[in-house]
């Protein structure tokens, strides 16, 4: 290699480190209490007969997650903005009234992984829930972007502890090859609805608003858009590296002697006898990790969203007096999800059951108005969607649509 083109990689390098973040980020915080739960549930139950989700669950992540990267470049404005400014007011407050419902829930159920998690280590959740809701109100209200990208970076590569879990577990690495190569599951009811709650998982309506402000806060231009392209890329890869140990661990242990579990604290425990105490360890710590990880985000993409939404200021590099709503409204959900946490007799299965219901209902509603979005010229100049990906776009949001509705009614069937 002449000095000149090592120059230029070490460049190219440079440039990517400092764009690295909104995919790895909005990819990683895909895995977080309920994604684990639904992954280790998967590998309890029908141990790797179910692996092969993982590559639709990929090509849904990255083509959803590139248009949105590619529309916040383009237009300098969030999904909040272009629907309020496309659908007009009074849709998009019975849009975002309900996404905040949902995400109040989903707050809720991040930081009963934070109480379950800990539990495995001895430690009380009217200890643990307070002190990290602190601790994660401190990191967004005391700090600015840049230094919540590193700690976030940090708490994604965190995740990769997963690997240590399964591995401790001897899997079967023929029989895995196998089942991704030549799946042999039987399709019923019940194993229908958990590859669609796995491929379902990836998406939720709260990270397309997350994706689209953190490449805004970032002020990244369309002549970076490939190095953003790498890093969704790389989210991408490392949220199903994630799931695919996470399936693994609990498939070569818990399926294989017939336990049954609920949640992915119960997978923490069940582990301990079986791969040793720090195998259960492991796992549990990378239930807290993804837990407060999501507790931080989940949050604070809301409030983002709903500000920007509304025509408040919002985003962490202002200061309180500069987006007083956004603070307000990212502190009262805090508060709100730990009170109900700390609660003695909190429903718990009946918030996180309406808490999905919701979801399933709006999924669908930001998912079409984000690719007519994209695809207006008026907005999106040349940068419209390709033939080729508007067609992969459609079948998405149709499959996703689908699988919404499905899980939408399956509870009351």
């Amino acid at each position: 290699m002449s000095k000149t083109n090592r120059k230029s990689f070490w460049k190219s390098i440079a440039i990517f480190l400092a764009i690295l973040g909104p995919g790895i980020i909005t990819g990683s915080v895909d895995n977080d209490a309920g994604g684990i739960t639904t992954y280790s549930v998967a590998g309890a139950l029908y141990g790797n007969q179910l692996i092969w989700t993982l590559i639709p669950s990929f090509i849904v992540l990255f083509i959803v997650q590139e248009m949105n990267a590619r529309m916040g470049i383009v237009t300098g404005k969030g999904l909040a903005t272009l629907i309020r400014e496309n659908a007009g007011v009074k849709v998009t407050f019975f849009i975002f009234m309900g996404l905040l419902i949902a995400d109040i829930g989903n707050t809720t159920t991040e930081f009963a992984g934070v109480a379950g998690s800990l539990e495995v280590f001895g430690i009380s959740k009217y200890i643990a829930v307070p002190l990290v809701g602190l601790v994660v109100w401190i990191l967004v209200v005391k700090g600015n972007y840049t230094l919540a990208e590193r700690i976030f970076l940090i708490f994604s590569a965190s995740l990769l502890v997963y690997i240590v879990s399964a591995i401790m577990g001897h899997p079967d690495w023929r029989t895995i090859g196998h089942a991704i190569i030549k799946p042999q599951n039987e399709l019923n009811g019940k194993s229908l609805t958990m590859i669609l709650g796995i491929v379902g998982t990836t998406i939720a309506p709260w990270m397309q608003f997350y994706m689209q402000s953190s490449v805004i806060e970032k002020k990244l231009k369309i002549s970076q858009y490939n190095y953003v392209l790498v890093d969704i890329l790389v989210g991408c890869i490392a949220t199903v590296t994630v799931a695919f140990f996470i399936m693994i661990a609990c498939a070569s242990t818990l399926h294989e002697q017939h336990i049954t579990i609920n949640d992915a604290k119960d997978a923490a425990l069940a582990l301990k006898p079986l791969a040793g105490e720090f195998a259960s360890q492991v796992f549990a710590f990378g239930l807290f990790i993804a837990s407060v990880f999501s507790a931080v985000i989940l949050p604070l993409a809301t409030a983002f969203y709903v500000s920007e939404a509304f025509g408040f200021e919002a985003g962490i590099d202002k200061k309180w007096d500069e987006a007083p709503e956004f603070y307000v409204l990212y502190t009262g959900i805090l508060i709100l999800a730990i009170i109900i946490i700390l609660m003695p007799n909190a429903p718990l299965i009946g918030i996180s059951l309406w808490t999905q219901v919701i979801n399933a209902i709006l999924l669908p509603v930001i998912l079409v108005s984000m690719i007519l979005l994209v695809n207006k010229s008026k907005l999106m100049g040349e940068y419209t969607n390709k033939p080729i990906v508007n067609v992969i776009g459609w079948i998405t949001v149709v499959v996703l649509v689908s699988m919404s509705l499905i899980l939408l009614v399956t509870p009351f069937l």
